[in-house]
């Protein structure tokens, strides 16, 4: 493997935020198709009534009160979310005064501002369920390359979905598979004593694929149904919501994680026996599974994390820090983390990208699973 010539970083801690509003299955009694369970193994989701910076904002306050981090050493934030209408979308369908709220730069320079955050290196960006690893892949090509990073510095990647709000919960295909969530991870060097990395970051990268037709695509509808949080049911006048081509994702997204774990494997001349673990996107249990199938389809027979998402529903590009999360001490040598999602808006294109990392030596010995040698 091709060794980086910039100092190597990794994952030190990563915090998690649930809204405290749960929407059970019970709620879409005549909407969730028979099977539903079955297919996605989603019980329940969260909702939140905060915008996506609050809950960023969120995500970080869990992150301090596990690691108590000094906001001065933060040198770069990178901020990825979902559930941002994409700018020439929202000319097309929004009020001039609503487009501003859409842009992922701004959010992520107000982000940093309310965290006490004083760094030029701020970044934006939408990349759908491939959020994380875009935002990873940025890191690791081009914040760190080009940034001299102290030993006592971090980088701090806040992903937030919150498609709750572009939600139509009428819709059988779209209202019952998202959940509301943020995350935040810590970056730091590998050899920082102040933020000590329990998992190395070995590389990353996030691609666009072209599809025969189109997946995903946005729609101003009327009258739209919503949960309330009593339990009710109630009707937006007006609100931009999204469509998915559920049958044509569910045939794409298990063989993008499976290809794009496949072209990470090639770049950094890693052989597949050598990844013990894959923490894939959680986009539901029987799309985990179909990539699981393609994954020894290539020579991969790993361990393959599967089910994370039966109480929070789909969390987009939140999904692979919060397994990362619930796997932490489970999780031992060189570790892959595959992402599928749809691509931009109307257009025949998916996003993919996968991240690769290695826990670090301290971790294994603490498992006791360090080769004798």
């Amino acid at each position: 493997m091709l060794a980086p010539t910039f100092k190597p970083v990794g994952i030190s801690a990563i915090g998690v935020y649930e809204p405290p509003w749960v929407l059970g299955n019970e709620w879409f009694d005549g909407v969730l198709s028979r099977k539903f369970v079955q297919h996605t193994g989603i019980q329940s989701r969260r909702i939140s009534l905060e915008d996506e910076v609050t809950m960023g904002v969120r995500a970080v306050d869990s992150l301090q009160r596990e690691v108590n981090y000094d906001p001065r050493d933060c040198a770069a934030v990178v901020f990825a979310s979902p559930s941002f209408v994409p700018v020439d979308v929202a000319r097309k369908h929004l009020e001039p005064q609503q487009i501003p709220a859409e842009r992922t730069a701004l959010a992520a320079q107000q982000l940093a501002c309310r965290l006490g955050i004083s760094t030029e290196r701020i970044v934006g960006l939408n990349w759908y369920c491939s959020g994380y690893s875009k935002a990873m892949a940025i890191v690791h090509r081009h914040i760190l390359p080009g940034m001299i990073l102290r030993q006592n510095q971090f980088l701090l990647v806040v992903t937030v979905s919150r498609i709750s709000r572009i939600t139509d919960y009428a819709c059988r295909q779209t209202a019952p598979l998202f959940g509301d969530m943020a995350t935040a991870t810590l970056l730091a060097g590998t050899d920082s004593k102040k933020y000590p990395v329990h998992f190395t970051l070995l590389s990353a990268d996030a691609e666009t694929y072209p599809t025969e037709r189109v997946l995903f695509d946005f729609h101003l509808r009327e009258n739209v149904l919503t949960p309330t949080p009593d339990g009710g049911r109630g009707l937006v006048p007006r609100r931009l919501v999204y469509s998915l081509d559920g049958m044509g994702i569910g045939d794409a997204a298990p063989r993008c994680m499976a290809d794009s774990l496949a072209k990470m494997l090639k770049v950094t001349d890693l052989p597949p026996e050598d990844v013990r673990f894959v923490v894939p996107h959680q986009a539901g249990t029987g799309i985990v599974r179909l990539a699981a199938m393609k994954l020894e389809e290539i020579g991969l027979h790993s361990e393959v994390f599967n089910g994370f998402n039966g109480e929070i529903g789909n969390v987009s590009s939140c999904s692979i820090p919060y397994a990362l999360k619930k796997a932490w001490t489970r999780l031992h040598g060189t570790i892959a983390c595959p992402t599928a999602g749809v691509g931009p808006p109307g257009v025949p294109k998916v996003t993919r990208g996968c991240i690769l990392l290695r826990s670090t030596a301290i971790h294994e010995r603490s498992l006791g699973r360090l080769d004798a040698a």
